[in-house]
């Protein structure tokens, strides 16, 4: 094992020459997707990076400094809003996208107020009160289409001389590559290193000279800011938002995912949000398999009620969750390091 002889060693983006090759090489695979795949596919990896953004802010607020969410996609919903109506007051696509990130970023830093005083299950039923309000109160403003929702215009990527649906995934792709670069040197540098000694002691924190509040705060202003960019990405991409679509459970789903991917590590967000999403739209066909689709759908006659098959994909994402922390708390990222430890000690 290589010792780390000075901090530079520590904090720099690649520990390796090999991650550094690898991570290229994941870019050149972005870039070159959209010729090899169908349009379907396409909108698939949208989402995926989507999620992708909400499950890094996310992360950092549960997995880095302690601080429990169960209302984020209150959080997706204000940056969903906040775009659709800067894009129809016709003001341009970066700044409009900056701005719900900032607008939803200072929202959560006064929300994140009560973590001062409040934490564990008393923390999860504010943030669960924030995202039911955030549905109740944008569903009865007519300022923002109340309950039938309102449209979001399409922004101006002709000049790329591509399809409009291809340039749409290059502008999710780089500000997820963006965004997930922003966040590995967030958590090496002191900011997140304060963050995650929070997370372990608020008290040895505090000793030490940390300011508890203040990193409290700046946790739930910069998670807020993911998800209000992902929620103005997320208007983009279904040109279309309502209240209903950011609802309680979508709050579970992003919980769900990190605890999928791995707490505490930006390699478990971004496997835990494709892993989800994937299963997403997999369990939502699970009914038309053959044989498997049968037993499911003859349980839930005799065991649920008629509208239990409905929800049968949160029931089953449920049973891999309880798999997951009973076998591999640490989620798939524990699983990918088990991998790469045995291969680099084999054949030993």
């Amino acid at each position: 094992m290589k010792l780390k002889r000075q901090y530079f060693e520590d904090i720099k983006l690649f520990r390796t020459t090999a991650n550094m090759i690898w991570s290229v090489f994941l870019v050149i695979i972005l870039i070159s997707l959209p010729f090899f795949i169908k349009p379907y596919y396409l909108s698939v990896l949208n989402l995926m990076m989507l999620n992708v953004i909400v499950a890094l802010g996310l992360n950092l607020l549960v997995g880095n400094t302690g601080q429990i969410s169960l209302g984020h996609a209150g959080f997706v919903a204000i940056g969903a809003y906040s775009g659709a109506f800067l894009l129809q007051s016709s003001i341009p696509f970066l700044p409009a996208l900056l701005a719900a990130g900032l607008i939803t970023a200072l929202i959560g830093a006064f929300l994140g107020i009560p973590s001062l005083r409040l934490e564990g299950p008393y923390l999860s039923i504010v943030t669960l009160g924030f995202g039911l309000a955030v549905m109740v109160i944008i569903g009865r403003m007519e300022f923002f289409g109340g309950r039938t929702g309102m449209s979001v215009p399409r922004i101006g990527l002709e000049w790329t001389g591509m399809d409009y649906d291809t340039s749409l995934y290059y502008v999710f792709a780089l500000t997820t590559v963006i965004l997930v670069i922003a966040m590995v040197i967030l958590l090496k540098s002191r900011i997140g290193r304060a963050f995650q000694a929070v997370r372990d002691s608020d008290i040895a924190a505090s000793v030490i000279g940390i300011n508890v509040a203040r990193y409290k705060t700046l946790s739930f202003a910069i998670s807020a800011f993911y998800a209000g960019v992902a929620g103005g990405l997320w208007g983009l991409y279904l040109q279309f938002v309502t209240p209903g679509t950011f609802s309680f459970m979508m709050s579970i789903m992003f919980l769900a995912t990190i605890v999928l991917g791995g707490l505490g590590s930006v390699t478990g967000s971004i496997m835990g949000a494709i892993v989800m999403t994937f299963l997403t739209l997999q369990l939502e066909e699970i009914v038309d398999i053959p044989l498997i689709g049968e037993l499911i759908v003859s349980f839930s006659d005799n065991f649920m009620n008629p509208s239990g098959i409905a929800n049968i994909r949160w029931v089953l994402t449920g049973l891999i969750l309880i798999g997951v922390i009973l076998f591999e708390p640490m989620g798939i990222n524990g699983l990918w390091l088990r991998v790469k430890r045995y291969w680099r000690l084999w054949p030993f």
